[in-house]
């Protein structure tokens, strides 16, 4: 109890300047707030023979820690972010545990080894080499008996101040200028005596280059797409590349990057691409412009859009949309919507990549094309958007699963809430692109609930950014059954039909923190509001076997993929063939030379997904295609694979389409076996 009221405490002070704790329950909304991340401990050892060991712990998001010191201490040490502590230890090997707590009371917990003695280090087992994937940097990782930690000396003329790392871990040197270094590894314990090493004439190397092509994009119909440089699609023919207009000193070179075409621009300041003068491009029925950049240096990269047939100042000339999160070092999809841009597209004539005045960097282009969702009869589209968008705050989840109870409710899918262990008024919104209309201010709604006296508050939101929202009243109605579905009733009466009322806000039992089990686990379906909210999705059914799990949730990386909705896939530890279908109420668009395209997020470079297609026949007499298997080449970002069904059966009605990930090797339900999936296009 007392740690709670510690963090209830700590909370208040930290935003004492915006509202007051008396408010809190009603107004706060810390949604983005999660548990902290990237925690780690750094252990300081005097080398003195006493066994004085000093303990920092450092995390994103901490505003607490607690530290178990692993020996015979009963009693956790507490600690504020950015502090440390003393102790000292016997000869002998321990187990230290921290744990860090964030603003909402969320933790995350690290235990690491600590060996304490008074012999110098020994046997010393050192790894030098250059980071593979950032320019410049060297990662330097030391194992030795008798040792705690090590500090590197750069030998970079001026750095005197070393890069300290635990035994086993990796301290990463990140250098100014690349060339030949002797680098000093000193390898500290807790003796008076130190072990030192030198790694001489170390080259330090510069990653100027992409060693990997860009992600091939998805297959397009003609129609669909406007193709200004890819090996992908056919490219319209530009009258000018990189013409030197005043100011510029952008050199242009096509280069081949593992057999691709692509743009290489050193110095860039800006560029220009002309495409004709006298023939305008008509982009007005695209929605989206796509490119893939890799750089070592950029800090911004923007791209604007001009059409010359305005005069200077309007803004129907030309808009410029700009990349401020610049990835260094790897290649990066970009998709911006054409509806962010001002400028009358309907005769372009003139693209220009800018570096924004942040230099002139080195920047790799490849796939800039400008596309729609496909439209022709052929392609089929599974894009998981319901006209609503969900989200979450402070502990709430929500997410669109498939019914795990259908008696009673004869629905294929429905709403998951999950109540966490973070503030008591965590919860959960549905946000509509058009108002809900509350002329009827009944609003029913199918509830499951794992037990009786659940508390289920609804209150609606306008669309304007907290603190400044207005919200409804807060009306609450509670289950009186349990391990069923059932309907409650909110009436909404005397609610203002002056205000747009975009946001339906869900807490399950607001005041009492819930712990993610499945007693703070709930279903709702069929909404009655206007419009009715039933989570049937475009597909007929999401499933899963063996340890496989899917769920539609609100997208968690709109970089590279503008949609609000993906389905998630996580791999559990059931069997290796784990896996997951997409059921569809009339067969699969399917022909003899059928490609299908999915864009994939994916937490590693090396993931296998494997897609077949199966009939509706049950198992075991079922029958399926051929299984196609592709593989992720990027990591923590959206890219798109294709699997080739040339050749499936055109005989065969494929109702099911079966998703698995990494075959033949089993989940663990954690973050490397989660993936996201989108735009699923049948060719």
């Amino acid at each position: 109890m007392m740690k709670t009221i510690k963090y209830i405490f700590s909370l208040c002070l930290v935003v004492a300047t915006i509202w007051s704790c008396a408010d809190d329950e009603k107004n706060v909304n810390l949604s983005a707030v999660e548990a902290p991340t990237a925690l780690a401990m750094a252990f300081d050892v005097t080398q003195d023979n006493t066994g004085l060991v000093t303990i920092t712990p450092t995390a994103e998001g901490a505003i607490t820690f607690d530290i178990s010191l692993g020996d015979d201490t009963v009693e956790l040490v507490e600690l504020e972010n950015g502090s440390n502590t003393e102790h000292t230890y016997a000869e002998g090997t321990y187990t230290v545990t921290a744990t860090a707590y964030g603003i909402t009371g969320l933790s995350t917990t690290l235990s690491q080894e600590l060996v304490v003695s008074f012999n110098a280090p020994e046997n010393l087992e050192v790894t030098v080499e250059n980071s593979t994937s950032v320019s410049k940097l060297v990662n330097v990782t030391v194992d030795a008996d008798f040792a705690v930690s090590f500090d590197v000396y750069s030998g970079e003329t001026g750095s005197t101040d070393p890069i300290s790392a635990n035994i086993g871990e990796t301290a990463a040197i990140q250098y100014n200028d690349a060339g030949v270094y002797d680098i000093t590894i000193e390898v500290k314990g807790a003796a008076i005596q130190t072990t030192t090493y030198v790694e001489e004439d170390f080259e330090v190397t510069e990653i100027l280059a992409p060693t990997t092509a860009a992600p091939t994009p998805p297959a397009r119909q003609p129609g669909d797409v406007v193709s200004i440089y890819s090996d992908a699609y056919t490219n319209i023919t530009l009258s000018e590349l990189n013409p030197n207009w005043g100011g510029q000193s952008t050199v242009l070179t096509e280069v081949q990057v593992e057999g691709n075409n692509t743009w290489f621009y050193s110095d860039l300041s800006y560029t220009g691409i002309v495409t004709d003068y006298g023939n305008p491009t008509d982009l007005s029925a695209k929605e989206f412009v796509h490119f893939d950049y890799w750089t070592p240096d950029a800090t911004q990269l923007g791209l604007k859009i001009v059409n010359t047939s305005y005069a200077d100042g309007d803004p129907l000339k030309e808009d410029i949309e700009i990349v401020d999160d610049i990835v260094l070092g790897e290649w990066r999809s970009v998709e911006i919507p054409l509806e962010d841009y001002t400028t009358d597209l309907s005769g372009v004539t003139q693209l220009l990549f800018d570096s924004m005045g942040s230099g002139t960097p080195i920047v790799y282009i490849d796939n800039l094309y400008f596309y729609k969702q496909p439209s022709n009869s052929t392609a089929q589209v599974i894009d998981f958007e319901g006209g609503y968008t969900l989200s979450s705050f402070d502990g709430g989840d929500i997410s669109v699963i498939a019914n795990p109870d259908s008696n009673g409710n004869t629905s294929t899918s429905v709403a998951q809430l999950v109540k966490g262990s973070g503030q008591t008024w965590g919860g959960s919104k549905i946000t509509l692109d058009d108002p809900f209309d509350l002329s009827n201010p009944i609003v029913t709604v199918k509830i499951w609930s794992p037990r009786v006296g659940l508390n289920l508050l609804m209150k609606f939101e306008d669309n304007v950014p907290w603190p400044n929202n207005t919200g409804s009243a807060e009306i609450t109605a509670t289950t009186t059954v349990a391990n069923q579905w059932q309907t409650l009733t909110f009436d909404h009466s005397g609610i203002s039909e002056s205000i747009d009322w975009y946001n339906m806000v869900l807490i399950m039992d607001n005041g009492t923190a819930g712990d993610g089990s499945e007693n703070y686990t709930i279903y709702l379906d069929d909404f009655t509001s206007s419009p009715v909210l039933d989570f049937e999705p475009q597909f007929s059914e999401m499933s899963s076997f063996d340890g496989g799990d899917i769920s539609v949730i609100a997208n968690p990386d709109s970089i590279g993929n503008p949609s609000t909705m993906v389905a998630q896939m996580v791999k559990g530890s059931g069997q290796t063939w784990g896996g997951s279908k997409i059921t569809v109420s009339t067969p699969y668009s399917l022909s003899a030379s059928s490609t299908v395209s999915v864009k994939v997020w994916s937490p590693r470079v090396g993931l296998n997904l494997l897609m077949k297609f199966e009939d509706n026949v049950p198992w075991p007499n079922n029958t399926g295609s051929a299984e196609i298997t592709a593989t992720t080449t990027v990591a923590n970002q959206w890219q798109t694979l294709t699997f080739d069904h040339s050749g499936i059966s055109e005989s065969i009605d494929w109702y099911n389409m079966v998703l698995i990930m990494d075959n033949g090797t089993a989940g663990d339900g954690s973050e490397n076996y989660t993936i996201y999936l989108d735009d699923i296009t049948i060719n």
